[in-house]
């Protein structure tokens, strides 16, 4: 078991956000977190990755409670975030985000860099332009780029397809499905179901902070509940 939230109470002050969630990605496997805005997603985002912490419940990583280990020991143990809407550094270069993403690695060696190009050939094509010049796509790329750098078991992944053109939704998830195929682990948070549910391995739907329906990606596909809330009738 690589990631395990187990009965996790997140809080904002007195907002009880995460109601006694429950949730596991295993070695190797793509989860999807489903959710309408305001369900939750990006607060087990926060929870798992250190940002927040539970105030009731255990995030265990690798065999390891992590409950009050910050971001930095997260990310250095294993996690890597996508996070939503890219964030990045926008007045520096393509290659100088990467290496941002492997600073742990000391920049990332030359493997490290071949492995990225060869799964977003356009990026060797920017390296040298700046970041904030990019396209959606182009830097929806490079964020997946930058955080594949710190050579993750775990990839947290924060609304993909936000801000994304149809056909480049489609494109970023075949890429997100061949990083798996890769052997890394990935936790996509999305409201786009059909798509998530197509690519992955398990699934679970967040409501109003708790997880009301979970299992197999083929069968949650067709669930008529989850039909009628995400992927119309």
């Amino acid at each position: 078991m690589l990631l395990r939230l187990e009965n996790v109470d997140t809080y904002y002050g007195q907002i009880h956000i995460l109601q006694d969630v429950s949730l596991e990605v295993n070695d190797g496997e793509l989860v999807c977190l489903l959710g309408g805005n305001a369900s939750g997603k990006s607060t087990t985002l926060k929870t798992i990755i250190g940002i927040v912490r539970p105030r009731r419940g255990a995030v265990r990583f690798d065999g390891e409670e992590v409950n009050d280990r910050p971001p930095s020991y997260r990310i250095g143990r294993g996690m890597a975030i996508v996070p939503e809407n890219r964030r990045l550094f926008a007045p520096m270069t393509v290659k100088e985000n990467l290496e941002m993403g492997a600073y742990l690695h000391g920049g990332g060696a030359q493997e490290d860099f071949e492995r990225v190009y060869s799964l977003f050939p356009l990026l060797y094509e920017r390296r040298k332009q700046l970041a904030g010049t990019l396209s959606g796509g182009e830097q929806q790329m490079a964020a997946m780029g930058r955080a594949l750098m710190s050579r993750p078991k775990l990839l947290l992944m924060d609304e993909p397809s936000m801000g994304l053109a149809p056909i480049l939704v489609e494109r970023n998830f075949e890429i997100i499905k061949e990083v798996h195929e890769s052997g890394v682990a990935i936790l996509v948070v999305e409201q786009n179901a059909n798509v998530s549910l197509s690519i992955a391995d398990r699934g679970y739907v967040l409501q109003t902070g708790r997880i009301v329906l979970s299992g197999a990606a083929s069968s949650l596909i067709k669930d008529e509940d989850l039909r009628k809330a995400y992927l119309g009738r």
